[in-house]
C-alpha cells in the first residue's frame, strides 16, 4: 500500500462552502479539487447490520473520504464480506481497490451500539486497521468520522479532519446567527443570534471557545465565548475600533488589532480581559495577526512601509521589538495565517 505524503493532502484537500442563507447540509455547493489518478482507490462495503439502525455508518465514512478528494470509491459488484477471513483479494484486485473496509453493528442489550470495522491492504493482502468501540445510538455519526479520521490518515499520512467542527455566520432575514456544525454540516446549533453583524471567527487551540466580533452596540467589539456553556466576555471594547482576534497556541491569550491610540495597532490580552499590552507601534496601519505555531513572534499585515506587507516580529518586547519584513514581490500581500 502506498503511503501517501503530507504534502499531496495538504494541497489537494480543498472545500468550498457556501453557508449563507440556508441550512449548511441543504443546497450545499461543494467543488473539490482532487488529484484524478493519484486517488486511492477504495472499497467500502455496508457494515453488517446497519439496517437496524438510524445512522447509517457506511454513508457518512464514504461521504468523509469523497469529500477530501484523495479518495476514488470502487464498486463492490454484490460482494460483502463482513470478516477478514471471507475476504477474496484477487477478486478486489481485479477490481482496482488498493484498500478494503468491512465492518458490522451489534445492538448491545444494554441499548449501546458495538461498531467493528476492519481496513485492509488488498494488494498485500493484510490488515491496517482493526478496531471496536461502543457508543450510543446518537453517538453513531460521530463513531463514523473517528473511523474515516482513522482510515485517512493510515492511507495519506495526514491527520484526518472529518471529526472536527466548522463555525460560521447565517444571515436569515435580519438576523445573524454564529453556528457550530460537524465538519460535513450536520448537527448545527446556534451559539447566538444578533440582529447586527458577528465577524472574525477565531477558535481557541482547544476547541471550547470562539472569539469574534460583534457589532451589537453599534461599534465593533471583541467577544470570547465558551461553546459548552454559552458564556461569553468583551475582552476588548475600548474607545474605536476593536477587531482582528487571534489565539494564542497555548490558549492563555490573543492578539487583537485595536484603534484606541488612533491608527490601527496590535495588541496583546489575557483571554479573561485582563493584561492588555500594546505589541506593535508604527505610524501605519498594523493588522491581521497571526501567531506562529510556536507562539514565539506574530505574523501580520502592516503598510508602514508605504504598501501592504507580511511582517513578522517576536512576542518578547511587544512594542519594541524590530519587525521584519516578509514579501517583497508585488505591491499588495495580506492575511497571513
Amino acid at each position: 500500500m502506498q503511503i501517501y505524503p503530507r504534502q499531496f493532502s495538504r494541497h489537494t484537500f480543498v472545500l468550498i462552502l457556501c453557508l449563507i442563507s440556508a441550512p449548511l447540509h441543504a443546497a450545499l455547493d461543494i467543488e473539490i479539487f482532487g488529484g484524478g489518478a493519484s486517488q486511492i482507490p477504495i472499497a467500502i462495503l455496508p457494515f453488517a447490520d446497519e439496517e437496524k439502525l438510524k445512522q447509517n455508518i457506511t454513508t457518512v465514512v464514504t461521504s468523509d473520504l469523497q469529500r477530501s478528494g484523495l479518495f476514488r470509491m470502487i464498486d463492490s459488484g454484490g460482494l460483502a464480506p463482513h470478516d477478514p477471513g471471507d475476504i477474496v483479494y484477487p477478486n478486489w484486485q481485479m477490481r482496482g481497490a488498493n484498500a478494503l473496509l468491512i465492518g458490522s453493528t451489534r445492538m448491545l442489550p444494554n441499548g449501546q451500539v458495538e461498531v467493528r470495522y476492519h481496513l485492509m491492504d488488498v494488494a498485500r493482502q493484510e490488515m491496517l486497521i482493526s478496531d471496536m468501540e461502543t457508543v450510543s445510538v446518537e453517538q453513531l455519526r460521530a463513531a463514523a468520522h473517528r473511523i474515516a479520521d482513522n482510515i485517512y490518515e493510515k492511507l495519506t499520512g495526514d491527520v484526518g479532519v472529518f471529526s472536527t467542527r466548522i463555525a460560521y455566520v447565517e444571515k436569515q432575514g435580519k438576523k445573524y446567527a454564529l453556528k457550530v456544525a460537524d465538519a460535513d454540516g450536520f448537527n448545527a446549533r446556534t451559539a447566538i443570534e444578533y440582529i447586527e453583524p458577528i465577524i472574525s471567527l477565531a477558535w481557541s487551540p482547544d476547541g471550547t471557545k470562539i472569539a469574534y466580533v460583534s457589532f451589537e452596540n453599534k461599534k465593533p467589539v471583541v467577544h470570547v465565548q465558551t461553546l459548552a456553556t454559552g458564556a461569553r466576555k468583551a475582552i476588548a471594547k475600548f474607545k474605536g475600533s476593536n477587531s482582528a482576534p487571534a489565539w494564542s497556541p497555548d490558549g492563555k491569550r490573543l492578539a487583537v488589532v485595536l484603534s484606541k491610540k488612533g491608527g490601527s495597532q496590535i495588541f496583546l490580552i489575557n483571554a479573561d480581559g485582563s493584561g492588555l499590552e500594546r505589541f506593535s507601534q508604527s505610524s501605519g496601519i498594523d493588522t491581521e495577526p497571526s501567531f506562529s505555531p510556536d507562539g514565539q513572534s506574530i505574523i501580520f499585515t502592516s503598510d508602514r512601509g508605504g504598501s501592504p506587507q507580511i511582517y513578522r516580529m517576536p512576542v518578547t518586547g511587544s512594542a519594541s521589538g524590530v519587525a521584519e519584513r516578509l514579501t517583497f514581490e508585488g505591491s499588495y500581500n495580506v492575511s497571513p495565517h
